[in-house]
């Protein structure tokens, strides 16, 4: 297999895991609507803001994330076939970076985020806070479900950009 073909591969899986963020965002959205047609309670109105707020914050990262993977999959073909070696270079750099960022930003930022709402839940006894809380709490392990199988996706590439030839083939 040759390195565009593992690129180009990986780009796709990447597309396809997008989608779960705009299926999330619609699910939240359709949950916004729900609350605002149907919710009779406090606690129940208070849900309307946060969960389309979460929507639209996951629409616009899964519409983002699948614009920009489908149009990485066109220049990929294009850099390669400019220089095997500096395609190369330039994915892996690209990928120890996304790794570092994963470490940070989902591992380490997201939980410490989450740990927050959830003690706003405990000591905060307001329905718009409480609703706050646990829709952040949702959108935040949707983009850990997510990013956590990215996370595992990127680790795997990089390890076999890390196996090719100066050719462009991986090696065995």
């Amino acid at each position: 297999m040759d390195v565009l073909k593992l690129a180009t591969e990986w780009a796709k899986a990447e597309v396809f895991s997008t989608r779960f963020f705009i299926f999330f965002a619609i699910l939240f959205l359709i949950a916004s609507i729900g609350f605002w047609q149907m919710g009779k309670t406090e606690i129940a109105r208070a849900y309307i803001i946060p969960t389309l707020v979460a929507g639209i914050l996951l629409l616009t990262i899964g519409l983002g994330l699948f614009y920009t993977n489908k149009s990485r999959i066109t220049q990929f073909k294009t850099a390669y076939n400019e220089d095997v070696s500096a395609f190369v270079a330039s994915e892996i750099s690209r990928a120890e970076s996304t790794l570092k960022e994963y470490q940070t930003v989902v591992f380490k930022a997201i939980p410490i985020i989450i740990i927050v709402a959830a003690l706003l839940i405990i000591f905060i006894n307001s329905p718009t806070w409480r609703a706050i809380s646990i829709t952040t709490i949702a959108m935040l392990i949707v983009i850990l479900l997510v990013d956590g199988t990215a996370h595992s996706r990127i680790e795997a590439y990089l390890n076999e950009l890390k196996t090719v030839d100066l050719r462009g083939e991986i090696k065995k």
